[in-house]
């Protein structure tokens, strides 16, 4: 069954969308966007202490796997890129807080890097959100927005010394 208009038991009741949902957190009305990165925001908690090597084993399984978890919810939904499905902002938000100080400032900026170049999409990110499509077209464009930020998070941090 195609839709595009998912509603609550449609999501919960399919673990794919489920997890493509950001756990319902893409069921949003507003931002969904935003709040399936707030639903990154213990993870990383989580995951910052733990080893490099976990934090970076785990983001790149969610990213590995949140493809072909992104792709099929796209094709379940007909829909190319819902805006319901956040998976790829978690997996984008975990990008972009790699190596980052958990500290409550550089967690602040992360989101808002995050955020900002997610929505604003500069070149290539809105290149690439056109062009590719699939899972990987879902997925890929959040994953450079979380490299940008990246970047730029370790650059302040480079600067402040901390």
């Amino acid at each position: 069954m195609k839709f595009s208009h998912p509603n609550v038991s449609e999501i919960l009741s399919n673990p794919i969308n489920l997890l493509a949902f950001g756990l319902g957190s893409g069921l949003s009305p507003v931002a969904p966007g935003t709040f399936g990165t707030l639903i990154a925001v213990p993870l990383y908690l989580v995951l910052a202490s733990h080893s490099t090597w976990i934090y970076i084993t785990i983001t790149m399984v969610l990213l590995i796997s949140g493809i072909w978890i992104c792709g099929r919810s796209a094709r379940n939904l007909g829909v190319h890129d819902h805006s319901g499905i956040v998976l790829d902002e978690i997996v984008g938000f975990l990008i972009a807080m790699a190596l980052v100080p958990v500290r409550w400032y550089w967690l602040l900026l992360g989101f808002v890097l995050f955020r900002l170049f997610d929505i604003i999409k500069p070149w290539p990110i809105r290149l690439i959100d056109q062009r590719v499509s699939g899972g990987t077209g879902i997925m890929l464009d959040d994953v450079i927005a979380g490299l940008f930020a990246l970047l730029v998070l370790q650059g302040c941090i480079w600067v402040s010394g901390s």
